[in-house]
């Protein structure tokens, strides 16, 4: 009778867990967000993340909260997702109301402003988030206020607040190998997926395999992401890493 039971309780939850392309299709997301889903490819990013609901994800860097949106979508009300987000992005009127906005939309939605080296590390993860902003944990700009962050220190504190087995989702575009990762997030806003690698197996982290669904060819890793001809169209890694 127990063995029964939880079974239909599996059941119930495989049900009430939607489907990643059911959260990206639902309706509710900014225009301008859903605009971004073909070159992002949000729902086969969610399906390949290790992340499940009612998991505790922190998004760093989460910008517009184009994805941060999509994850508290993905753990549902049972889970939360802390997005971090930079002091000078929220003295923009316009971020500051989108992400009002947005967590009048998500209610597990927690928004901790400041950069990631100097933002309070949530604790008790069960997974991190990071789409297209690994690199800026080498880049400081004193134009934009944005300070130089010890990455060693950083990953530190960030595998001590997973929870053993807890995941880690980098997505950056692929940069120059062999490149200074200051230089080259300063130049281009790339990074050098071996560095990525090293950086993660020195906090201790075990690397957890690699989706190739975001590589494209043609891309110039030389060339700055932002250029109109490749916006949207870098070639980009997407590595999963564990926390032992």
């Amino acid at each position: 009778m127990i063995k029964h039971v939880s079974a239909l309780a599996g059941i119930a939850f495989a049900l009430m867990a939607a489907a990643p392309s059911d959260i990206v299709m639902a309706p509710g997301r900014p225009e301008a967000m859903v605009a971004l889903d073909a070159g992002r490819m949000p729902a086969a990013v969610l399906a390949q993340s290790l992340i499940r609901p009612g998991a505790r994800v922190m998004d760093v860097m989460a910008g517009q909260g184009y994805y941060t949106e999509l994850l508290a979508r993905h753990v549902g009300p049972k889970g939360r997702v802390i997005a971090i987000e930079p002091v000078n992005y929220m003295n923009d009127p316009k971020t500051a109301a989108g992400w009002a906005d947005l967590q009048q939309r998500q209610r597990n939605v927690e928004l901790i402003v400041g950069a990631p080296g100097e933002a309070k590390m949530p604790d008790g993860l069960d997974a991190a988030f990071f789409h297209l902003t690994y690199h800026d944990l080498y880049w400081q700009s004193e134009k934009f206020k944005y300070p130089r962050t010890d990455v060693d220190a950083y990953n530190a504190k960030l595998f001590q607040a997973l929870k053993p087995g807890g995941v880690v989702i980098i997505i950056d575009h692929y940069g120059v190998p062999g490149m200074d990762s200051r230089a080259q997030a300063d130049k281009t806003h790339r990074i050098d997926a071996e560095v990525v690698k090293s950086d993660m197996a020195r906090a201790g982290f075990r690397f957890a395999g690699s989706v190739p669904i975001l590589e494209m060819a043609g891309d110039d890793p030389a060339k700055l992401v932002f250029d109109p001809a490749l916006r949207g169209k870098t070639n980009r890694f997407y590595y999963r890493f564990v926390r032992p």
